[in-house]
């Protein structure tokens, strides 16, 4: 299943600004974490939680803007219909993606509506961070111009018949749903493309640690060196 909200098709360049890797003198480090569908991206992002690291969640911060109370809710249910909110008043997700997910017009219309909330909520967890560095995990980090709040990416990767398999035995979700789904995401040599880091995510958890534990001691470098 998708299960962002902000099911973005923008694409763009990855800014190249005047500073070291971007670096903002008054902020954070801040890690983009990424990956296509079934990549491992929570698994990677659970790896740095264990080291200590703050992680920001991108799904988290679109759940958020879009709870019950929320003016963007409103703004949902007027546009859509009240079809879209479930009898507790909470937004019904999955009939939502059906009304978006084929509609380039609706969901245009939704991105730019969430897009600019979610950015915020986004702001707001990063700047409370309390770690050596942050981390902002988007499964459409580029797509979306997340990609801007960061000063480095690092993808989470694996073979595409592997992604397919692992998110298929996640979400019990055929693999025609799932290659739908990969096909609306940025494909994977263009988001390799844009990688600062990558980790390797096709073997067992053992390995993926390993690759994590070594760039954590990259950016713990990098901070040392840069703040």
């Amino acid at each position: 299943m998708v299960r962002p909200l902000f099911m973005a098709a923008l694409t763009g360049h990855r800014y190249n600004g005047p500073s070291f890797y971007g670096f903002r003198a008054d902020s954070v480090l801040t890690i983009g974490l990424t990956g296509g569908i079934g990549s491992g991206k929570s698994a990677a992002a659970s790896c740095f939680r264990a080291l200590g690291i703050n992680v920001v969640d991108a799904d988290w911060a679109a759940r958020v803007v879009v709870q019950p109370g929320q003016p963007a809710l409103a703004k949902i249910a007027e546009h859509f219909g009240a079809d879209v909110l479930l009898e507790n008043g909470e937004l019904d997700r999955a009939k939502l993606r059906g009304l978006v997910f084929d509609n380039a017009n609706e969901r245009s219309w939704l991105e730019g509506l969430l897009h600019p909330l979610i950015r915020e909520e986004i702001l707001r967890a990063l700047a409370a961070s309390q770690s050596a560095y942050a981390i902002l995990e988007s499964p459409l980090l580029i797509e979306s111009g997340q990609y801007k709040l960061v000063d480095r990416i690092c993808v989470v990767d694996l073979p595409e018949e592997q992604q397919v398999a692992r998110a298929g035995a996640r979400d019990r979700s055929d693999a025609e749903q799932i290659r739908k789904i990969m096909a609306a995401q940025l494909p994977r040599q263009q988001r390799l493309e844009k990688a600062d880091d990558v980790l390797d995510n096709s073997g067992d958890l053992a390995s993926l640690e390993a690759q994590v534990e070594a760039l954590h001691q990259l950016y713990l470098q990098l901070v040392e060196e840069n703040y």
